[in-house]
């Protein structure tokens, strides 16, 4: 009887002290700027018009979460999954979001300034009208998402998947596409000064009207595979082929 009694008691005293270790204790603290989630569930939060600024949420779960117009500056994000959560209008410059996974998750009109999407995947994801002006978007998984009206002034957008992306009205001087795969995104009546092409897949990339006359790295075999039409301006050297490949693709 007394073995059990400590048996049980030992039992308890283990409990006690998983229950109040930092690791499982962190993720019970409430929301706030730097407070420390990382590695923790916390899908479906609804924390809009927060300030979260510099909190970890480092190897969490963030699915179907609402942080539209917060203050998350500085956040550490970095491997959490963010699939379908929204952070339409929030202040995530400077955020890090390396190799998180986000598909469909709604940026819409948010403060992406600095912040870094290296490696990440946001498939089907919304960036129309961010401001993402030296964005690191480098091996990034975007396909089919939205970037229309957004501002990528500068951003890295090297070896990154953008497959039927929506570029429309967006500011994309200065942009990084190298060796990305651009195949039937939307570029078309963009300005592309100082944009590097170097190595980019254009099939079926649609470039009516574009501004092609100062990006550097496009080779005539690009061209010859995109969707150009009478208005598309190309560099010195570069010339339209005698019948552009396609129509405008649909999506």
């Amino acid at each position: 009887m007394e073995d059990c009694f400590r048996a049980k008691v030992a039992g308890a005293l283990i409990a006690a002290v998983v229950c109040s270790s930092p690791a499982w204790a962190k993720c019970q603290d409430g929301p706030g700027p730097g407070v420390d989630w990382s590695g923790c569930s916390k899908a479906r939060l609804m924390l809009t018009n927060e300030d979260l600024t510099g909190i970890i949420f480092q190897r969490s779960l963030l699915t179907l979460s609402d942080f539209a117009s917060s203050k998350m500056a500085g956040a550490n994000l970095s491997e959490t999954e963010v699939s379908r959560t929204r952070f339409e209008g929030a202040d995530l410059s400077k955020a890090d979001f390396t190799k998180a996974l986000g598909w469909r998750a709604n940026f819409g009109q948010a403060n992406l300034t600095g912040a870094v999407f290296s490696a990440a995947d946001m498939n089907r994801s919304n960036f129309a009208q961010v401001k993402a002006a030296g964005a690191n978007f480098s091996k990034a998984e975007l396909n089919r998402s939205d970037f229309s009206g957004a501002d990528l002034s500068g951003a890295n957008l090297s070896k990154a998947e953008l497959a039927r992306v929506l570029f429309q009205s967006a500011r994309v001087t200065g942009v990084d596409f190298s060796y990305s795969n651009l195949s039937r995104a939307r570029l078309d009546g963009l300005d592309l000064q100082g944009v590097n092409l170097t190595g980019s897949y254009l099939y079926l990339t649609q470039l009516g009207g574009a501004n092609l006359s100062g990006v550097t790295g496009l080779t005539q075999a690009q061209i010859d595979i995109a969707c150009g039409t009478a208005q598309t301006k190309l560099p010195a050297g570069l010339t339209p082929p005698k019948t552009w490949p396609c129509k405008e693709e649909e999506e």
